[in-house]
């Protein structure tokens, strides 16, 4: 079993956060799963907990994931970032590779997150 970790979920879907916390807590139930609706909610998040892995939405309401990106890698240096979007354009992914961020192509399937977990961990 993998020693406890912190993930951060973002996204402005309940329905996204309650099926991205379920996959990790199928495979990690020790593991402390913060939940953030927006850019504004995690920012306030990362400055007060130790993150390790972050699942980052890019479309929310107010600040998109690559713009709040920068923010959190600041607040949690270490933590490694994933973008989950259905934009598959070409410079969206190019912005989340220049800032260091993996990127999970839409639609999540468990296979994806567990990848992303499994290589950063």
């Amino acid at each position: 079993m993998a020693e406890q970790k912190t993930v951060m979920i973002v996204d402005d879907s309940g329905i996204s956060r309650m099926m991205l916390r379920a996959i990790i807590e199928n495979s990690y139930e020790n593991w402390n799963i913060l939940e953030a609706a927006d850019a504004r909610e995690a920012e306030k998040l990362s400055e007060t907990n130790n993150i390790d892995l972050i699942t980052l939405d890019m479309n929310m309401p107010g600040m998109d994931g690559l713009t709040v990106a920068p923010s959190l890698k600041k607040n949690c240096p270490a933590a490694k970032i994933a973008l989950l979007t259905a934009n598959f354009q070409e410079r969206i992914k190019s912005k989340a590779e220049m800032q260091g961020l993996l990127f999970i192509p839409k639609p999540i399937t468990e296979e994806k997150i567990l990848q992303f977990i499994e290589s950063n961990i």
